[in-house]
């Protein structure tokens, strides 16, 4: 029987809240049977900045969506050297799931940037669909799109998001900054991180 895959691709340093409603609003919203959350170890666009080490970011994902039957870790760039483009982790995927239909999950922000992404055309063509989490008022110019990337407007499927304003990045910060985070997360992985001591350096 053929299957929807949601690809909810990320560096997840951390994952938190906003990462499990938005996964979630996709797999409510595209009928999904599940969603593959694939854990990107080194990430092209974020060369020379410090992430967490592969194996802690591993355990938080894993924690962060062990409790939903609907959420899958998917190892795919995992157990391959990089560099990680999506392009080569959804050929991957297709030889994987090849009776699927894979549909990537990606924010509006994210979709503006596809021309500038390795291989973009080739990206495109390779999706079954596109996901794209849409933000209230968040404003999406698919005739410039369209216009770089013949084809696209007909891949996309509109997820409408709550507009929620949490990131990896603010959460890090404000570990960094000594302030309360504790809510931005799953309970499980605010506790990897107090174990860990993770992000005390402000250079995260």
């Amino acid at each position: 029987m053929r299957e929807r895959l949601g690809i909810f691709g990320g560096t997840f340093d951390p994952p938190h809240v906003g990462h499990l409603i938005l996964a979630m609003e996709a797999y409510d919203q595209l009928g999904l049977a599940r969603v593959l959350w694939v854990l990107t170890p080194d990430p092209p666009h974020k060369r020379g900045k410090k992430i967490v080490p592969l194996d802690i970011r591993l355990r938080m994902v894993e924690a962060a969506i062990d409790s939903d039957p609907f959420f899958e870790l998917s190892r795919v760039d995992v157990d391959r050297p990089g560099p990680h483009y999506v392009l080569d982790t959804l050929k991957i995927l297709h030889t994987l799931h090849p009776d699927d239909e894979l549909v990537f999950l990606i924010g509006g922000d994210s979709l503006h940037d596809i021309p500038a992404w390795h291989q973009p055309i080739a990206f495109v063509d390779s999706c079954d669909k596109l996901g794209v989490m849409h933000r209230v008022g968040e404003k999406i110019n698919l005739e410039r799109l369209e216009k770089e990337i013949q084809g696209i407007s007909d891949k996309i499927e509109f997820i409408e998001a709550p507009l929620l304003e949490v990131s990896s990045n603010q959460i890090r910060h404000l570990v960094s900054q000594g302030k309360p985070f504790r809510y931005y997360l799953s309970p499980s992985v605010f506790q990897i991180i107090k174990e860990k001591h993770l992000y005390k350096d402000a250079s995260y």
